[in-house]
């Protein structure tokens, strides 16, 4: 199976439309009904059910755009990889959302600078949940992000555990309180993780995200970590008592052999552990007051 009616395929299955398809391909109509009948017919199934007013996948049609999406990753990711390999001075893509590691990310960079097999290190900020795409496309090597994430094509371990907290103006409601549960924002266990990926949508960063919660506009939920790393005049941070708790985890791609991102992984894992004393202790003293600001990394 060729690369091009794949994509041909990706685009029809996405916009479901095939002239709206073709436009984004840069070709017209016709020879893009030809390619997926083709296709379909090399398959031996039909890919999409055709009326004249709607477009939609067939069964087979569903599982081939997921299989697709990922060949196709791969593909990119591969041609990426082979040329950053030739590179005069490789060097190690980490991908990582600001403000997103836990307190982690400078102790575990200085502590691999002086492992035998380290590399110079990029660290490529990115948007929220972004770091599997970056590894699946080869756009990085490896990532620290939050659980859960789609680990379709990747490994990864667990960094750190901890609690979570809400982000409040200090003029709200349930600032007045020590602590505070879930259904105190007006959410179930079932729909937490909406909520908290609905309010950090908000905000391009975490700097934006609390001058929103100042202004009295937001009540994000965040790792604990943030409620001591960043302390804000008119904000205050309450400990959610039954939350799930927030997982950072470091992942990389499957098919990775590089010793580089091996050593990595290993000094994260490391420094994670060697932190989980200090920071239970801090936590602690921090839950006296209801406001949660350590965190417990584990293996």
């Amino acid at each position: 199976m060729e690369s091009r009616p794949l994509r041909y395929f990706v685009a029809v299955a996405e916009e479901l439309n095939f002239a709206r398809a073709a436009g984004r391909l840069g070709i017209s109509p016709p020879p893009l009904s030809r390619a997926i009948r083709q296709l379909e017919a090399d398959l031996g199934t039909a890919l999409f059910r055709r009326t004249t007013h709607s477009v939609a996948l067939t069964p087979a049609g569903t599982v081939l755009l997921a299989e697709a999406r990922i060949a196709l990753d791969a593909l990119e990711a591969a041609g990426l990889r082979a040329q950053r390999a030739a590179a005069t001075e490789p060097k190690l893509v980490l991908a990582v959302k600001a403000d997103g590691d836990a307190g982690l990310l400078e102790p575990i960079l200085a502590r691999y600078a002086s492992e035998a097999a380290a590399v110079p290190v990029a660290v490529r900020l990115c948007h929220w949940q972004e770091q599997p795409r970056l590894l699946r496309r080869g756009e990085a090597d490896v990532a620290l992000v939050h659980e859960p994430f789609d680990r379709t094509g990747l490994d990864a371990e667990t960094l750190a555990t901890e609690g979570r907290v809400v982000a409040l103006a200090a003029g709200h409601p349930l600032a007045a309180r020590d602590r505070v549960t879930v259904a105190d924002l007006g959410v179930t266990a079932d729909t937490l993780h909406g909520y908290i990926e609905e309010t950090r949508s908000k905000g391009h960063d975490l700097a934006q995200l609390l001058t929103l919660v100042g202004l009295g506009g937001l009540t994000p939920v965040l790792p604990a970590s943030v409620a001591a790393r960043y302390p804000r005049p008119g904000v205050v941070y309450r400990q959610i008592t039954d939350a799930p708790p927030a997982v950072l985890a470091i992942a990389w791609p499957q098919q990775s052999r590089s010793t580089a991102t091996a050593a990595l992984v290993r000094v994260a894992a490391s420094v994670a552990e060697g932190a989980e004393g200090a920071a239970g202790a801090a936590g602690a003293a921090r839950a006296e007051d209801g406001i949660w600001a350590g965190h417990s990394p584990k293996r």
